[in-house]
């Protein structure tokens, strides 16, 4: 059913190592003084998945093809193509690194053989999961994990009594610099994840076939606005606790003692049950991801996504394999984590500006086009996502 896609697909940009490590670096740093980029992350998500689930039902295709049709000239269509698989599969690779490294954190804290050494043997492990294809039943004990770990944050929240008051002075006394740009795109990043639009509008379009359309819209809007808000609550969950233990303290928070801050509930025990979940986080993302790029890059190719063709197989490999280099090659990995989910927030504005375009051209939508008010939303995200990008470039040349 449409319904229990759209949910897995927006549950997964939520479970992976780069939202624990980026909310657990932004409330150490920041305290709650990037609250904001949480909240517009959250309402950015609802807006973007609405548009790819609505293209997906009323048109039965994906985004890749729906931005192909509305090319009329060759050029500009080969244009597409060239920016659909250049953006998905940059924005992707570093995705992938992303959740190698922070799996590749979780185990070297059982054993410590190397970050990057643990990042190849994942990633041997996730080429040979999705080769096999039994990785189904493994990935869902490992979202049980991630789960548990969200549980036990709430619980560490509540033993731990936060300081309401400073939350809420935090909270409303907003922050962004030089020093905090690259945290809030990074949680812009982790939380609007671009490859989960092309992955959600081409699922819905499958297991929505006969079904009535405006049902099954409202189905896919219900079903992602309450999984994306689940997923922002936990991240914002993470930044408490991370804020409690880290933020105005005189221990600085890295990948050695990142479960710190979850000792009021599990003590000694606290960081190998962070690292459990870190890995169980990682290896799930390193599944899904290159299996949401493989949609795409087909999908902009016009190549079979039959997840045993062979085109579709070489794309998540190639993800994986650049996913692998990039983590192995010895980068301080929160800091690693942290550019990942950046990269992410850069290449969404492109990504964004065609799905409107899409909404409001394509003939296939009928009814289900963008309203006035989805374009305006859709505008703010835009312009605020290309706002913070310039701020961050601009940091870099100037």
């Amino acid at each position: 059913m449409a319904k229990d896609k759209s949910g897995y697909i927006i549950a997964a940009a939520f479970i992976g190592p780069g939202t624990v490590t980026t909310a657990s670096l932004a409330g150490a740093n920041f305290g709650f003084h990037l609250v904001w980029a949480l909240l517009f992350s959250v309402f950015a998500t609802i807006v973007l998945q609405d548009m790819a689930a609505r293209l997906g039902v009323a048109s039965g295709q994906g985004l890749a093809s729906a931005m192909k049709e509305m090319a009329y000239k060759p050029w500009l269509k080969n244009a597409f193509i060239l920016l659909i698989v250049s953006a998905i599969g940059i924005g992707n690779a570093a995705y992938e690194s992303g959740n190698l490294t922070g799996a590749a954190i979780g185990l070297d804290a059982f054993i410590d053989i190397g970050i990057s050494a643990w990042a190849a043997v994942l990633g041997a492990l996730a080429i040979a999961l999705l080769y096999s294809g039994s990785y189904k039943w493994i990935e869902s004990v490992l979202v049980y994990l991630v789960f548990i770990m969200a549980g036990v944050f709430f619980i560490t929240l509540l033993v731990a009594k936060p300081d309401l008051t400073a939350m809420v002075n935090q909270l409303l006394s907003p922050q962004l610099n030089t020093d905090a740009i690259t945290t809030v795109l990074a949680l812009i990043g982790t939380t609007i994840v671009p490859y989960n639009l092309f992955l959600h509008a081409s699922l819905v379009a499958k297991s929505s076939k006969g079904q009535d359309k405006t049902a099954a819209v409202m189905a896919c809007r219900a079903q992602s606005a309450k999984a994306i808000s689940m997923g922002g609550l936990i991240t914002l969950v993470v930044m408490a606790t991370a804020m409690m233990a880290f933020f105005n303290q005189a221990a600085t928070m890295d990948a050695s003692n990142m479960g710190a801050q979850l000792k009021p509930v599990l003590g000694d025990k606290a960081q190998w049950f962070f690292a459990l979940g870190l890995f169980a986080a990682g290896l799930t993302s390193a599944i899904t991801a290159p299996l949401a790029a493989a949609y795409a890059v087909t999908g902009a190719l016009g190549l079979s996504d039959d997840m045993h063709s062979k085109p579709f197989k070489a794309v998540w490999l190639v993800i994986i394999i650049i996913g692998v280099s990039v983590a192995a090659l010895g980068f301080k990995p929160l800091p690693a984590i942290l550019f990942a989910q950046a990269t992410n927030a850069l290449l969404l504005p492109i990504i964004a500006i065609f799905l409107l375009i899409v909404m409001n051209k394509s003939n296939a939508l009928g009814e289900f086009r963008n309203t006035w008010k989805s374009n305006i939303a859709g505008g703010v995200v835009v312009t605020t996502v290309v706002g913070l990008g310039l701020y961050k470039l601009s940091g870099v040349f100037f």
